[in-house]
């Protein structure tokens, strides 16, 4: 597999080569990105399935389940909140767009987007799946997330009697992340082809124009990411962000070339499990942190909007800034991961708040692509961070492991993605203890 991350880091490189190169040729490339991750995208149901009942039938008290989530929640709320402010702050600093003369007819690319954006009621009604099973064709992560609590509820009420199944839940957990395995191996393909279809398009033209929210929305994350979330993992889980961040390296470099956090949500799923983060935790942490951990989106939102508004001549005063972008977070929620949701979201707040503001989100279309890169780098950062934490609290976090796959004398199985050995179940260990004693 080491071939394999040296292949994607040449691919991005050749991509960006021939996007320069041979523009029309390139932007004819953008097939092989969005197939690569439509294959990823097809293993995400199954996978956030076996992962959530497999986390909840092995847990015997279903209280328990509900702390966790109530705590990754409860976190998530504040650190959107941080990630808000953050945007705002340094939005108004720099005052982005000012001084521009947008193009109207630029708007129309959008128009379709910001068409029927679905309010709060209609996304909670979303989760509710047509039937049990179609869950898994919608693609909808939340559906998936509710079907997955209720079998894994269920296989609790079971007790004994479910244990078959769980069983046969975890060879399947294997035969798909075997089949993952397999598809990672077109991943050169994939990254070629994206990072040379966005090159070949935008070109330096867009880069140029808009530099400054760009670089400042860089900028905004990166404070956020080592400042905000390594302040938080070292005070709250005494871990350092780096050796986090150097962990998943490849994850990060996956989601670079395919411009959204889903590409990565699978294997960041097996590699905090072999961190030494509970089944349960990362089962319940992880899925719900792609749908209601919206760090990155929360400063793109922020930034965006001001940019928009500057940009036209209307500057927004601070408590039309504030309840227009909580606005927006709440109707960003099950957007996090796929990609070019930023600026449907965008888009379709601007519309149901302030229509007037919808012409400007065509300028921004050109780089959203670019800033789309960091949206998913910030959210998925926060949400690896999010699951060290919650695991470190309900004390559901085997540091001992962590420093062994931190040192590197306890690799990660590339090969299968997935731990050879049981995963530890903590409320069985005393009976365990006590049969041995017995014995």
């Amino acid at each position: 597999m080491h071939y394999l991350y040296i292949a994607v880091v040449a691919a991005v490189l050749l991509g960006i080569i021939v996007g320069f190169a041979a523009p029309d040729f390139a932007a004819e490339l953008k097939p092989l990105g969005s197939g690569f991750v439509s294959l990823i995208k097809m293993m995400i149901s199954p996978i956030i399935f076996c992962t959530i009942v497999l986390g909840i039938g092995s847990v015997a008290k279903a209280a328990k389940v509900g702390k966790v989530g109530l705590l990754a929640l409860g976190y998530f709320l504040v650190m959107s909140t941080f990630a808000l402010t953050i945007g705002l702050v340094v939005g108004n600093i720099l005052h982005p767009g000012e001084g521009l003369n947008l193009d109207p007819a630029a708007a129309a690319k959008v128009q379709e987007q910001a068409t029927g954006s679905e309010g709060t009621v209609d996304f909670l009604l979303g989760i509710i799946p047509e039937t049990l099973v179609s869950a898994f064709t919608a693609g909808s992560v939340l559906q998936t997330l509710l079907v997955a609590l209720l079998a894994g509820f269920a296989l609790q009420k079971l007790g004994p009697a479910g244990k078959p199944i769980l069983r046969g839940i975890e060879h399947i957990q294997r035969l798909v992340f075997r089949i993952l395995a397999m598809i990672m191996w077109v991943a050169p393909v994939g990254a070629f082809g994206a990072i040379a279809a966005v090159v070949g398009e935008t070109g330096w033209d867009a880069l140029r124009s808009l530099a400054v929210i760009m670089l400042g929305f860089y900028a905004t994350c990166l404070l956020f990411i080592f400042v905000v979330l390594g302040s938080v993992l070292w005070f709250g889980a005494r871990i350092n962000l780096f050796s986090l961040l150097r962990y998943l390296g490849r994850e990060f470099l996956l989601i670079v070339s395919t411009s959204s956090s889903e590409s990565a949500l699978p294997r960041l799923i097996a590699k905090m499990e072999h961190l030494g983060v509970s089944r349960p935790v990362v089962g319940i942490t992880v899925p719900t942190g792609y749908s209601f951990n919206l760090d990155g989106t929360a400063i793109y939102l922020t930034m965006a909007t001001l940019f928009i508004a500057t940009a036209q001549g209307s500057p927004l005063p601070l408590g039309e800034q504030i309840s227009l972008l909580v606005f927006m977070i709440i109707a960003s929620k099950g957007a996090a991961g796929v990609s070019g949701a930023g600026i449907a979201t965008l888009a379709g707040g601007l519309q149901s708040h302030r229509p007037e503001l919808v012409d400007g989100v065509g300028f921004i279309l050109g780089i959203d692509r670019f800033m789309s890169e960091a949206r998913a780098l910030t959210n998925f950062a926060g949400n690896a961070v999010a699951t060290v934490l919650i695991g470190s609290w309900t004390k559901e976090f085997d540091r001992s492991q962590a420093r062994e796959v931190f040192a590197g004398r306890d690799p990660f199985n590339e090969a299968t993605l997935v731990d050879s050995h049981e995963p530890k179940d903590t409320e069985a260990e005393p009976e365990r203890q006590k049969e041995a004693v017995l014995a």
